[in-house]
């Protein structure tokens, strides 16, 4: 069902209790990366034009249920601070007598930003009486942090129990509206991009894209599993003995929904990921002592064919150890084909953005995703805890 949306609330008086993602790096006390700082910009803009007083809650690393001064979130508060041009004071905590006192003193236009809240076990814990709590902070409740919707945390799901209603921010929307143009009617043919290291971190995707996509190319490591199930004796490339009847039975599920599973054709290998240099070669001719750690360059021309002619594109993992030079080619490329491609592209995954940023296309994408193990288990079909629990729109 549509969720209930930020725009569709009134806002004027209102003190809004925002769930935000600002787990950013941090470097020598700053933050080393404002991405998702950025990103959830719109929202807070959006919620203090309109006259909310907005109390802004997030996490920040693994501190272990408790204060640890290096997750403090006050590097988070100096840059909001500089990106909305207005103070960003913080809170000594995220509850307590001292934090409902500073929440209710906000005025119309003003902001405060909790100290982060896995300093307290509760959170992770989706603990129902420190949910309660946080939800005596505020009038109404916004979850804008799709990329741990994932999680049945206090703050994104207990938290509804006692703050309605709860809606959608704007950068959650837009997530739900790129993802689910995927699983919802897409532009025909669809095909899936899929890389990475293990069949077992992506197989319950690949079963659940069966029935939606046209084709799934498959590269990275995760492709040696499915091509030692195939016979194929693939050196010393990384392999999961104990996935490859699972690899089986998806080749067999695939043949039999007519959708075509592209495994590489050749591959770049070496001794291993600190070599120097490595050397394409056929999938039949991959030496014993060597590893394959990259797609070869026929496989990025069958790739880049199969996207030139897709319609949707939605791509998840590196095809490659892309991180070293000798091993990024491959993935760099498909990142540029699925840029210069007519398709509308979904892309999603740290190491994915970190490929597409590199490759110098990463604003050719259709829609970049902020979240990773949130992504995957949208895509895979799964029912997440943080858009659950949001107010159905009318």
């Amino acid at each position: 069902m549509p969720k209930l949306s930020l725009e569709q609330l009134p806002l004027a008086g209102k003190r809004v209790f925002i769930r935000a993602d600002l787990n950013v790096p941090l470097a020598d006390g700053t933050v080393a990366d404002d991405a998702r700082l950025r990103a959830v910009v719109p929202t807070l803009r959006h919620a203090l034009a309109a006259g909310a007083a907005v109390v802004l809650a997030s996490h920040l690393g693994r501190p272990k249920g408790k204060p640890a001064p290096e997750y403090s979130l006050h590097p988070v508060a100096e840059r909001l601070s500089q990106l909305l041009e207005q103070p960003v004071p913080m809170a000594p905590d995220c509850i307590g007598p001292e934090t409902t006192g500073l929440a209710k003193a906000l005025q119309p236009g003003q902001i405060l930003l909790l100290e982060n809240l896995r300093f307290h076990p509760e959170e992770e814990a989706n603990d129902d009486a420190f949910a309660r709590d946080l939800a005596a902070l505020a009038d109404c409740y916004v979850d804008d942090a799709f990329a741990a919707a994932h999680r049945a945390h206090a703050s994104i799901e207990a938290i509804t129990r006692h703050l309605r209603p709860a809606a959608a921010g704007l950068l959650m929307q837009r997530e739900l509206e790129a993802l689910g143009r995927i699983l919802h009617e897409p532009a025909r043919p669809l095909v899936a991009l899929l890389g990475g290291a293990k069949v077992s971190d992506k197989i319950k995707l690949v079963e659940h894209l069966l029935s939606k996509v046209e084709a799934i190319a498959v590269g990275g490591g995760m492709a040696f599993t499915f091509l030692r199930a195939l016979g194929h004796d693939v050196g010393r490339s990384l392999v999961e003995p104990d996935r490859l009847d699972t690899a089986r039975h998806a080749l067999e599920a695939a043949r039999r929904q007519s959708v075509q599973i592209m495994l590489p054709v050749d591959t770049v290998v070496a001794e291993g990921v600190d070599s120097s240099r490595g050397r394409a070669v056929g999938i039949r001719e991959i030496p014993a002592a060597q590893m394959g750690l990259d797609i070869g360059p026929l496989t990025v021309a069958r790739f880049a064919d199969l996207l030139r002619g897709a319609k949707t594109i939605v791509w998840n993992g590196p095809l490659g150890v892309f991180e070293r030079e000798p091993f990024a080619a491959g993935t760099l490329a498909v990142a540029r084909a699925v840029a210069e491609s007519s398709a509308f592209s979904v892309i999603g995954g740290g190491d994915t953005i970190a490929a597409a940023s590199r490759a110098g296309v990463l604003d050719r994408m259709g829609y970049v995703s902020t979240a990773g193990g949130a992504f995957l288990e949208f895509l895979e079909g799964r029912t997440l805890p943080g858009v659950e629990a949001l107010t159905e729109a009318p």
